[in-house]
């Protein structure tokens, strides 16, 4: 897979990019779209590995967090580049934010819906009428497709950034990413075999998530630096995978010092979900893939999220 990936994105620019092509010395700066976690493990260890430097880029992470809203930042041109989910992306441009994606990092939905068996939920039908803490704007998008394409009435609640309620027996179904949430939930003390899980993906709404932003001007003035970007984050990624540990120390380093209470426990559970989610076997790492991109746009109108049809060749300047 990862020579697949190689051969997409990295020969031709490692021929491409060299000092005096009139980009080397620029600087760019990368905002995450959340705080440092191993969600972002690859972007943070191509750049203390030196692998931005290595294709002259000189890359600067900005801390993420809720405090930074990624679209604010990108359309005043605080920072150069953000990470958003794909369909937080679509929506933006919908707006008129001239944003274009470079490169599609998470290929698969990690959000899912839990809840417990007591709570007598062990098939769809069962969930009507309960209970459902979601999260705002579009981290709810996919729940209320799969409520609307299943016809589920549900009561829903707001979620904030933990699942106490769910924990507190307040809502009946709780909204998780796999690789989050639903792991606080087992380190309560709940087995995995108390809980009855839905996965978005499995409903054929398992949206890609994580991608890489730029303003469309921006990436226009220098689509080779936007590519090796791509390229270099993605070999960070092989990095973090290959050196799971180096990675972790790295990673927790930045929790800390951002003082992000977790554990390594937490963030070597949250690393192994990443590598499913950025190298399922049937994609190409990196790569928006067409039919993806339309059926994330096509729930967007049906839902009445966004009015307008936008190509997704105006939409994705990445490999194909």
């Amino acid at each position: 897979m990862w020579l697949k990936w190689f051969i997409l994105f990295g020969v031709a620019f490692v021929v491409e990019i060299s000092p005096g092509k009139g980009f080397s010395q620029e600087m760019i700066t990368f905002l995450p779209q959340w705080v440092p976690q191993a969600q972002f493990a690859g972007y943070y260890m191509a750049y203390h590995k030196g692998i931005y430097e290595k294709y002259n880029l000189h890359v600067t992470i900005v801390q993420g967090g809720p405090e930074k809203p990624p679209d604010e930042y990108l359309a005043d041109g605080r920072v150069d580049v953000s990470s958003l989910w794909l369909i937080r992306g679509i929506q933006l441009r919908d707006r008129g934010l001239m944003i274009v994606n470079i490169g599609q990092i998470i290929q698969r939905s990690a959000l899912m819906l839990a809840a417990k068996k007591s709570s007598e939920i062990n098939t769809l039908e069962s969930l009507k009428g309960k209970r459902v803490s979601l999260w705002d704007d579009v981290f709810g998008v996919q729940a209320r497709a799969f409520f609307k394409k299943y016809g589920l009435h549900v009561f829903i609640l707001p979620q904030g950034y933990s699942v106490n309620l769910f924990l507190r027996g307040i809502v009946d179904v709780a909204s998780v990413m796999e690789y989050n949430e639903y792991y606080q939930i087992l380190m309560s003390g709940i087995n995995a075999d108390e809980l009855i899980t839905f996965s978005f993906a499995d409903f054929g709404l398992g949206f890609p998530e994580d991608g890489l932003y730029v303003l469309e001007k921006t990436f226009e003035k220098n689509p080779q630096m936007w590519n090796s970007f791509v390229t270099a984050s993605l070999e960070g990624w092989e990095y973090a995978f290959s050196h799971p540990e180096e990675t972790l120390d790295v990673i927790m380093d930045h929790l800390r010092r951002a003082h992000v209470p977790t554990s390594r426990v937490h963030q070597r559970w949250m690393l192994e979900k990443m590598k499913k989610l950025i190298l399922p076997d049937d994609a190409s790492a990196g790569v928006l893939r067409k039919k993806d991109y339309e059926a994330t746009r096509e729930t967007l109108k049906d839902l009445g999220i966004i009015s307008s049809t936008i190509t997704y060749d105006s939409f994705y300047r990445g490999k194909r």
